[in-house]
Formats: C-alpha cells, sequence, structure tokens
C-alpha cells in the first residue's frame, strides 16, 4: 500500500516556485523591516564567523602537521550562522542575490526592486557584521590574547591583502554557487533536522575551500583592522568587498538561472507584478496559493500548505 504521508523533500519545481513567490514577498516587505532583519543576519552570520576563528586560531598544533584538518574544523563549525539565519527568516544578501534575479526574470518583481533590496540588505548585513565585530568581539576582550588576536589579524590579510583581485572575485563565485544550494536545499527539506544538514554540507565545503563570502568578510576583515592588521578601510572596500560582492552575484545567477530553465519554464506570476507595483499586502493563506496556482494553469500543481510552511524558513 502506497504511504500517504508526504515526501520528506519538494521537488526541484516546488522549490523555484516557492523562491520567485518569496522574492514577491521580500519585495512587499517594508524598508525597516528588511533592514533590521539584515542586520540580524549579519549578527548570525558573524558568531559562525567567530567560532570559526576561534577553531582555527586555537589549533596551531594540530595545523603545523595536519593544515587541512584545521582547515575542515573550522569550516565545520561556520555553517551554525547561516542555519540560524534560515530557521529564524532572517535577511542575508547572498541568498537574495539568487532569489530577485528569479522573481525578476519571471515578471513577478520589477527590476528596481531587485536594487532596492540589495541595497538595504547590504547596509543591514554590514552594520549587524560590524556590531558584531567591535562590540561583541573586539570591546569584550575574547580573542585579545596570542593566538587569536594574532590569527584574526593573519585571516584578515589572507582574505583581503594577499590575494590578488581576480582572485577573490573567483573565490566569490565558488562562495555563492555553494551558498545558494544551500538555500536551496533547506529550501527543499520540510522538517528541522534535513534542513540543517542539507545547508551544513555547502557550507562547510566553501569555508574549508577557502572562498569568500562578501558579507562573512564583513565581519572577518574588520576585525583584523581593528587588531592591527596593516590594511587601510578603503583596501578592504577596492579589493574585498567589491571583487567578492561581484563573484557572489555571479555565483548566485549560476544556481538561480538555470533553475528557472529547468524547473520554472512556463511559470506565469498571475498579477504578481502589478501587485507588487501597487504594493498590496502578500496573503500567505492555503486559500490565497492555491487560487494563484489554478490561475497560473501552466504550473506545476503543488500543496499549498507544503509551499507556505517552508517558504517562510527560506
Amino acid at each position: 500500500m502506497a504511504s500517504l504521508d508526504p515526501p520528506s523533500t519538494l521537488k526541484p519545481t516546488q522549490v523555484a516556485v516557492a523562491m520567485i513567490e518569496h522574492g514577491v514577498a521580500k519585495h512587499r516587505t517594508r524598508a525597516d523591516v528588511m533592514f533590521f532583519k539584515a542586520v540580524a543576519a549579519g549578527v548570525m552570520l558573524s558568531f559562525g564567523g567567530l567560532l570559526s576563528e576561534i577553531v582555527g586560531g586555537g589549533s596551531g598544533g594540530i595545523n603545523t602537521s595536519n593544515p587541512g584538518l584545521v582547515k575542515f574544523l573550522s569550516g565545520a563549525v561556520f555553517p551554525v550562522g547561516l542555519i540560524m539565519i534560515v530557521l529564524q527568516g532572517q535577511e542575508l544578501l547572498t541568498s537574495n542575490m539568487m532569489i530577485f534575479p528569479m522573481a525578476c526574470i519571471k515578471g513577478a518583481v520589477p527590476w528596481w526592486g531587485l536594487f532596492y533590496n540589495w541595497i538595504i540588505v547590504t547596509f543591514g548585513n554590514l552594520c549587524g557584521s560590524l556590531f558584531f565585530a567591535t562590540v561583541l568581539t573586539k570591546y569584550t576582550g575574547i580573542i585579545s590574547t596570542p593566538p587569536y588576536n594574532e590569527y584574526a589579524v593573519t585571516f584578515a590579510l589572507h582574505k583581503a591583502a594577499q590575494p590578488a583581485w581576480h582572485q577573490i572575485f573567483l573565490r566569490g563565485i565558488g562562495c555563492n554557487w555553494l551558498v545558494c544550494v544551500a538555500v536551496w536545499q533547506g529550501a527543499a527539506a520540510r522538517e528541522t533536522i534535513s534542513k540543517i544538514v542539507a545547508i551544513w554540507i555547502p557550507i562547510m565545503i566553501f569555508v574549508t575551500c577557502g572562498y569568500d563570502h562578501v558579507v562573512a568578510n564583513m565581519f572577518s576583515v574588520p576585525l583584523g583592522i581593528l587588531f592591527g592588521a596593516d590594511l587601510t578601510v578603503a583596501e578592504y572596500i577596492r579589493k574585498s568587498l567589491i571583487a567578492s560582492y561581484l563573484g557572489n552575484i555571479v555565483g548566485a545567477l549560476l544556481v538561480g538561472l538555470p533553475a528557472i530553465y529547468f524547473f520554472a519554464p512556463d511559470y506565469k506570476p498571475a498579477g504578481a507584478l502589478q501587485e507588487a507595483e501597487e504594493g498590496e499586502v502578500l496573503s500567505h493563506s492555503p486559500d490565497r496559493v492555491a487560487r494563484n496556482s489554478s490561475d497560473r494553469g501552466s504550473n506545476d500543481k503543488r500543496d499549498a500548505t507544503v509551499y507556505e510552511a517552508d517558504s517562510k524558513r527560506l
């Protein structure tokens, strides 16, 4: 007898539609709410960044004989930041780099909404990261003694001073390719443990490999500067921030654009763009979602309740 239980993982088509419609929900969110959710996301990601630096900086003995193991250990603890962001429903720039182009291309959100959201979330993530680096890390003195403060300086230079601009750009592509895969997989999973595992694996890979995440660097590089790294703010912005930002955009598109082509070629917004322009409040009720699904016709039918529960956790 076939099981009547719903599948534990949403189909790729369902995830693609959820991403597009989540972009509509984000577009309709008030600017102040979006900003403070982005601030919270910057703090959450910095928690993971600090933990990763403590593990890496405090494993000098292991690093001498097994440097790859230390990289893995640092990568293994960093994902707690993104896991908290996803489960709390906060706003992270790098996932919006995937969601908004998908929604804009399918006509569900106007193109100006993409830049509007990215600007707000960028500054929100930056404020949260800088707050955490200064108030909760530097001024608390929790890593103000060797080897942790020395590692913070070394790590900042390794991220923003030593690599060439094109290397940081390319590392940014690899990073957000994996981050967006993590967000996609987390959205597809329907229960908490599965979401955690689905997010953890790609994030662990990108940190272990040393790719560059623009928001993670908003914490780690300023932290190194605070501890005396031979690096100016202008150099950080010109070389690390801009290069990783652009690379992260490309990495996000390498997930979002194929997803539209593969899984949502016939998606129609059913008036979502007009409603978004008018600023109407998004209703996530099962009746509204079911009505939208029937209007779209060519879109894949999906369980409205499943979409509602999972889209809130993106």
